[in-house]
């Protein structure tokens, strides 16, 4: 992994993703908890193959806007763009667009690599 990398992936809004199911609106459009989780997803998925065995990464942080409402069946992209590396953390710029190629949602994002087993070791 190196500072510039980008890695995309794209869905199709569904039901389950709109800020209706979720709880955090009273609408069928693509809410904003399901573009966070696209988000961080493209984040994690990015870097997941670069990671040594017994590693993964945790979100640690995310500013996010969601500026353009997108209907259910809208296609979502999201780009990820790794802008730092500090030894274990991982810094990303996100941008969402819809399938018009506008910009739905952007954020800047954290991420810090651990040890799984050391990791889970302190939740017991």
């Amino acid at each position: 992994m190196e500072v510039g990398q980008t890695f995309t992936q794209t869905l199709t809004v569904q039901e389950k993703d709109s800020a209706r199911s979720l709880g955090s609106g009273g609408l069928d459009v693509f809410g904003t908890p399901a573009m966070i989780a696209l988000m961080e997803k493209t984040a994690l998925l990015m870097v997941r193959s670069s990671l040594e065995a017994g590693t993964d990464t945790v979100g640690i942080e995310i500013n996010a806007k969601h500026i353009k409402a997108s209907p259910i069946g809208a296609k979502i992209t999201c780009t990820a763009t790794i802008s730092a590396i500090d030894g274990r953390k991982i810094s990303y710029t996100l941008e969402a667009k819809d399938g018009h190629g506008e910009t739905i949602g952007t954020a800047t994002h954290d991420r810090f690599i651990v040890d799984m087993e050391r990791f889970m070791s302190k939740l017991k």
